[in-house]
């Protein structure tokens, strides 16, 4: 680990580049890259500038800070953001180019207030196809288009998109949602509204459901070399995971059988031993629930996590494996190079790799590496 770095997290920009040219070629279609939370974990700023090098034409994010970040770092790439909290600076973003997704009449409403005489504020509709989150209700949306159409007719605001999401449930749920949503385009073109793209598909529908590919898919976890489905693994759809978790041994030490490790001894050694002392606790992201659970990789050879996760450490049991202090730990990378995945993790900790690496916490160096 260089410069006494207890802890850091390998950002492969190069991977996420080819994941993203994977898409572009995969779906034939325009990528947008979603950068949303930190570009889940991974850096927004260095993940923008890789999947842009990989051929992205558009960035996304939840809300409009996000946004405004990747704008104080030079980066002009069309970028729409979608989550909106009450009060939030539609005024900042339209100033900015961000494109504003828009999910309520009131919504509208505040992006037409925006606009400046000579700058109208670019906005996406969005319809709600059955996930239940934000989106205007398909019982608003011929009101809510048609209010829309008035004020672009005014120079208020550009309809640049209509977009919404699916569940990811089933094909059959995920093919319904389309169909609802393929509806609402048709309303929209009734009422004067043609927009520059229609997007609905994120990573799972963009590999499972062709027909949701349309002019565009948001690509998120899958930018960053993961898989969305639990039966195919990120090397069988072509993806390279882009993030490395790994720290180096704080300590060693030596222990008889009976020893009681971490908190609650909810393990003992059953011989003599060697424990092995990793820098990175929940307060780091690891979870918890991974205790006794987590797999990581030292020298070569794969062990267990060994007691309780706490807040900055955790304890393994190498056995009689030659371990010393300093030695790289790798927690999670690409597993085709031998070493646990983000999916691995996931599964000892009951819950999925998104969260995995967006949970990595702030005390983990972050290092751009491209290979």
């Amino acid at each position: 680990m260089p410069d006494g770095t207890a802890r850091e997290a390998l950002i492969d920009v190069g991977a996420i580049a080819a994941n993203t040219r994977r898409f572009a070629r995969v779906t034939e279609t325009e990528v947008l890259a979603v950068v949303k939370a930190d570009a889940y974990g991974h850096g927004a700023v260095r993940a923008a500038r890789a999947a842009i090098d990989g051929g992205a034409t558009r960035l996304g994010t939840a809300d409009i800070n996000e946004a405004l970040e990747l704008r104080r770092a030079g980066i002009m790439a069309p970028i729409l953001s979608w989550l909106h909290a009450p009060g939030a600076s539609f005024a900042e973003a339209a100033a900015a180019h961000v494109a504003l997704g828009i999910s309520s009449m009131d919504q509208l409403q505040a992006a037409a207030a925006a606009a400046t005489a000579d700058r109208p504020t670019r906005i996406h509709l969005k319809l709600e196809t059955g996930l239940s989150r934000n989106g205007i209700a398909p019982e608003d949306w011929n009101h809510v288009v048609a209010e829309a159409a008035r004020w672009e007719r005014l120079g208020k605001v550009a309809i640049e998109g209509i977009f919404s999401h699916v569940s990811n449930t089933s094909i059959a749920d995920d093919q319904q949602a389309l169909d609802r949503f393929n509806e609402g385009v048709a309303i929209a073109a009734s009422l004067g509204v043609h927009p520059e793209i229609r997007h609905l598909a994120a990573t799972s529908a963009a590999l499972a459901l062709p027909a949701a590919r349309l002019d565009a898919v948001r690509i998120g976890v899958g930018l960053y070399g993961l898989s969305p489905f639990d039966d195919r693994t990120s090397a069988e759809l072509g993806l390279r995971p882009a993030m490395t978790l790994r720290a180096a041994v704080a300590n060693v030490r030596r222990v008889p059988a009976g020893t009681g490790l971490s908190y609650g001894y909810t393990h003992r050694t059953t011989r003599e031993t060697t424990l092995a002392l990793v820098p990175l606790g929940y307060a780091d992201g690891i979870p918890r629930s991974s205790s006794n659970r987590g797999t990581v990789a030292i020298a070569g050879k794969t062990f267990t996590v060994s007691g309780r996760v706490a807040m900055d450490q955790f304890i393994v049991d190498v056995g009689d494996h030659p371990v010393s202090t300093g030695d790289e730990v790798i927690v999670f990378g690409d597993p085709t190079l031998g070493v646990p995945s983000a999916e691995d993790w996931a599964e000892a900790s009951d819950t999925i790799n998104y969260e995995i690496v967006t949970r990595i916490g702030p005390r983990v160096t972050r290092r751009s590496v491209s290979s």
